[in-house]
């Protein structure tokens, strides 16, 4: 099959993938490359809202300056991480020509007493993370392009790390479930229902 390339788009595309590097480009140049299926594209604007709650979260976490400076760090560097997953994941929706959400179509909303202190933000640090990785997990069995799976299996391994490391600094375990739970669109999507307004 011959494709043809506008000039504008090749500079979009360009652009895209020279913003995001890495796993990012891999993941925009399957979009470009390929249409996407509805399902994927549901899977993948989850991921996004899950990114963007992400990097709201650790953003608020930072500015409530109540952490110590090696949890701050940890912090500091999973809004990083958070970042770049949505760089990533929002490629794959601009590969495809539609626009990804950004944080500010999204109002987000988090328990009463969630930034008080830094056991708070240790422990809803912890439960989101190991909500998103579960997200991820059930988006690798969901999501039917094959392309894409190789980069959302590296994000989910990121957010595996931090799951692990909030847990242990919150008092918790780092690992137990040989088989965590993988969540489906609907488990994944009411995850992000109580966050989001």
């Amino acid at each position: 099959m011959t494709q043809s390339i506008s000039r504008a788009n090749l500079l979009r595309r360009g652009a895209a993938l020279a913003v995001a590097g890495g796993t990012v480009g891999v993941l925009a140049d399957t979009a470009f490359a390929d249409p996407i299926s509805d399902q994927d594209l549901a899977y993948v604007r989850l991921l996004v809202t899950a990114e963007l709650l992400q990097s709201n979260f650790y953003s608020q976490a930072i500015a409530a300056s109540v952490a110590s400076p090696e949890v701050t760090k940890y912090l500091k560097r999973a809004y990083l991480n958070e970042q770049e997953h949505y760089q990533s994941v929002a490629g794959i929706i601009s590969g495809t020509g539609n626009v990804p959400a950004i944080s500010s179509d999204i109002n987000f909303s988090y328990p009463d007493g969630t930034f008080a202190d830094e056991k708070s933000i240790l422990k809803a640090a912890a439960a989101l993370e190991t909500a998103v990785v579960s997200m991820y997990a059930g988006a690798m069995g969901g999501i039917v392009t094959n392309q894409f799976k190789s980069g959302l299996a590296q994000i989910a391994l990121c957010e595996a790390q931090h799951a692990s490391y909030f847990a242990v600094q919150s008092g918790g375990k780092p690992f137990w479930l040989s088989f965590p739970a993988a969540l489906t669109i609907q488990q994944a999507s009411d995850a992000m229902n109580q966050y989001t307004s």
